[in-house]
């Protein structure tokens, strides 16, 4: 039975409308569907998405020894009731095996995400990301999966050499966890190449929005200003993100599960429009009504080479080859976000920088 004491937990409500589908698909709707990493930011919220879609859906979660269900928790009673929640480990290939079997869809997001704790336990990343990515791999391929939906990250490109950033941009292992996501999406791309996999690969651009780690800017940033500390402790100012809303980015993982034609392709999600940090931060204290000086943070500092100090996307071959387009403004984006946070405010101190 799934646990749902939190659900009084308030929310921002992502309507079914949220999620354009935009040109040729196939139809999603009662197909069978495993969504590994379901309880992330992202991963809940497609999760939603899915079921508004009408399918059905597999829900994998990290198996902790806890009842939680993290952000699976957002979603409504009727919701929790209509998915088949599995917990488990993507390290484990024949949980993993047990889990794909029987779906016509697999969304594969379950990894380890935080880049600062990648510079303490790089090994970890590789087991998480690169073998956990093997495993649902060959499960797909034992399995014979219709379709594959792989999710990458931008920070796979690193610092940008040319933008905006387009597929074709050299992949630059800039921390170790850009470098795991970079040896997964290279594992899907030969599981392509050398079996025929249908594997589509989803690369988002700084997604963001409600259920989004503390350890992400945005959040760091509201928190702090939701607070009472007179100062907004930040990083660096100067790098440029392509700020991305979840309910768009959670589209375009729709958009490769149903679109036809494009296994084997890789496919930005992203705005092509960039701002800095600072420029955020300034931004996000005018939404929320409040001016505080900025103060430098070393420990929220990367190594120099390290920093990616540019992401910027070309969005075109998404738009060309699965009908997607971002819909929200960036403004529209934060409020949200902010709201979700007043109501849910971040768990931990702003003030303390967690891994």
């Amino acid at each position: 039975m799934v646990n749902t004491t939190a659900n009084a937990r308030r929310s921002v409500v992502l309507s079914p409308a949220t999620f354009p589908l935009r040109g040729k698909i196939v139809d999603i709707v009662g197909k069978r569907v495993l969504v590994t990493g379901s309880s992330g930011f992202i991963g809940s919220h497609l999760v939603q998405a899915l079921l508004a879609e009408g399918a059905t859906v597999r829900a994998m979660t990290h198996y902790r020894g806890d009842p939680s269900l993290h952000n699976l928790e957002y979603l409504s009673r009727d919701e929790l009731a209509s998915i088949e929640l599995i917990k488990g480990n993507v390290e484990d290939p024949y949980f993993v095996r047990r889990a794909v079997a029987g779906c016509d869809v697999v969304f594969h997001l379950a990894a380890l995400i935080a880049i600062p704790y990648s510079y303490l336990a790089p090994a970890s990343y590789v087991a998480s990301n690169v073998q956990g990515t093997v495993n649902v791999l060959e499960a797909c391929r034992a399995e014979e999966t219709p379709r594959l939906v792989h999710t990458s990250t931008s920070e796979c490109y690193g610092s940008a050499r040319y933008t905006p950033i387009d597929e074709l941009h050299p992949l630059q292992g800039q921390s170790p966890y850009s470098a795991s996501k970079i040896a997964a999406d290279k594992m899907v791309e030969s599981y392509f190449n050398s079996f025929e996999l249908p594997a589509v690969t989803i690369r988002p651009f700084n997604t963001f929005g409600p259920r989004q780690s503390a350890r992400a800017v945005i959040p760091t940033i509201i928190g702090q200003l939701l607070s009472d500390t007179d100062t907004l402790e930040l990083g660096s100012l100067t790098p440029l993100r392509d700020l991305t809303y979840v309910s768009d980015t959670v589209s375009g993982f729709l958009a490769g599960a149903q679109a036809v034609n494009v296994e084997g392709e890789v496919f930005n999600l992203g705005t092509g429009e960039a701002m800095s940090i600072g420029d955020i931060a300034h931004l996000l204290m005018k939404l929320v009504g409040r001016e505080v000086p900025i103060s430098d943070a070393p420990e929220r500092v990367r190594p120099a080479k390290s920093e990616v100090t540019a992401l910027v996307s070309d969005n075109s071959k998404a738009r060309e080859k699965l009908g997607w387009a971002p819909s929200l403004s960036l403004e529209d984006g934060l409020r949200a976000t902010i709201e979700f946070f007043r109501e849910n405010p971040v768990p931990s101190s702003p003030l303390s920088y967690g891994l």
